[in-house]
């Protein structure tokens, strides 16, 4: 063994190559996450639109709802769109929030796909910390971008995801390719 794997903990030398994901830990630990019928000013959600677009990692704020970087993405380009107002269930959401959710999904779809060219998209919410909601206390709407080839061993045999970029960069990419409204209007399908 080095006097590097020594003095950082890695234990005995093996063929095995690993990535060390240490911001991860958080995240595992529950940091920033709210129990169930957690008050607002606990809630990561709730902090985000008073901090810079940068700093929270805002892509897009709306009137009802807004567009966000996940912190621990599942893939490059990884958002969520959450309403502003603190509450839990879908069924709780007004018509202009539901429509500003809905909304916000298809542009996000529209600039993650100008951004890095996915392929397709996982989108949904988990509904309660029962059904896998890390922070069901504030409904939050999952964007997760999805290329060919994209899941390898890596999140299966080492329990890590990959992502070759910054999520600051990742910010600044999704906003610069974000679809302006007005357009979008125009785009839309009739039902």
């Amino acid at each position: 063994m080095t006097q590097f794997e020594e003095q950082q903990g890695a234990g005995e030398s093996d063929p095995f190559l690993r990535l060390w994901t240490p911001h991860r830990m958080a995240y595992i630990k529950g940091d920033n996450k709210p129990a169930d019928g957690g008050a607002p000013e606990d809630c990561p959600f709730c902090r985000i639109p008073g901090l810079d677009d940068a700093q929270g990692l805002v892509v897009r704020r709306g009137e009802h709802a807004f567009a966000v970087l996940n912190l621990y993405p599942y893939n490059p380009g990884h958002l969520m769109v959450c309403p502003y107002r603190h509450l839990a269930d879908y069924t709780e959401l007004s018509r202009e929030e539901t429509l500003e959710v809905a909304t916000l999904t298809q542009q996000a779809m529209r600039a993650v796909r100008n951004a890095s060219g996915a392929r397709g998209f996982n989108i949904g919410m988990n509904q309660g910390a029962i059904a896998g909601a890390g922070i069901a206390a504030h409904l939050h709407q999952h964007v997760v971008p999805r290329w060919g080839g994209d899941t390898n061993f890596m999140p299966v045999v080492g329990h890590t995801k990959v992502l070759p970029q910054l999520l600051g960069e990742t910010r600044e990419l999704i906003a610069r390719s974000w679809p302006d409204p007005a357009r979008e209007d125009r785009d839309l399908p009739d039902a």
